[in-house]
């Protein structure tokens, strides 16, 4: 089984900061920094209210890193200089390391690797991300605004954001949940059982990646919710 370890980390930034908080989600990828063991990152942008929706907030932001261990995770939050500028500017920080327990699919050719086994009780997580071709977006994003009134009100979501790498075509959400049984009711009903139908048959995806993670050293919240 893998070492890997990912952080997810979820930032609302203030106002008067917005401006310099979009440089860096533009800008951040030339930087000089490069953490140790980092396998793969992602800096994306968010929808309204950090919610998974087609107009883009100012300032909600995510990101997304893959280490090759649990030690060079933890170097990484404590390091990262853009972690740092969040933090001095942020109205609100989330932050979450993650291992993996199932995955299926890619996210820009990378597959993530197992690192533990499903667990037996307590809260886990979910990431999912997809490529959406040009010619289904139309499509797609008719279905979205359901799915995520029915996640904003699913019980036993704790944790839920709409990230993406670019508007309209490379979407993501991450959750996380009080257990597996909230996670899996709401995978299974709904408007998004109907959206997954949907995407499945109509083949809206040229990339997706589905993985579900156990959550382990939280920092602050996200939208007034903590995970202790």
């Amino acid at each position: 089984m893998s070492n890997q370890v990912a952080v997810m980390t979820l930032v609302n930034i203030k106002p008067q900061a917005m401006y310099s908080g979009i440089t860096r989600l533009m800008f951040n990828r030339f930087s000089l920094y490069r953490p140790s063991g980092l396998i793969l990152q992602k800096h994306m942008g968010s929808g309204k209210n950090g919610g998974f929706l087609i107009s883009p907030s100012a300032t909600h932001q995510g990101l997304f890193c893959l280490f090759d261990n649990l030690a060079n995770a933890t170097q990484f939050l404590k390091e990262s200089p853009l972690l740092a500028w969040y933090r001095d500017h942020a109205q609100e920080l989330f932050s979450v390391k993650l291992r993996a327990y199932s995955v299926k699919g890619s996210w820009s050719g990378h597959q993530l690797q197992e690192s533990t086994s499903l667990p037996s009780s307590g809260p886990v997580a979910s990431l999912t991300r997809a490529s959406i071709k040009p010619t289904r977006a139309l499509s797609f994003w008719s279905k979205a605004p359901s799915a995520q009134t029915d996640l904003e009100q699913s019980p036993g979501c704790l944790i839920s954001a709409g990230v993406g790498e670019a508007p309209v075509l490379r979407q993501a959400t991450f959750t996380v949940w009080q257990s597996q049984a909230a996670m899996d009711a709401y995978a299974r009903s709904g408007a998004h059982l109907a959206a997954i139908k949907a995407a499945m048959q109509g083949d809206y995806f040229s990339e997706s990646m589905f993985v579900r993670f156990q959550p382990f050293d939280a920092e602050g919240s996200w939208k007034g919710k903590r995970l202790d």
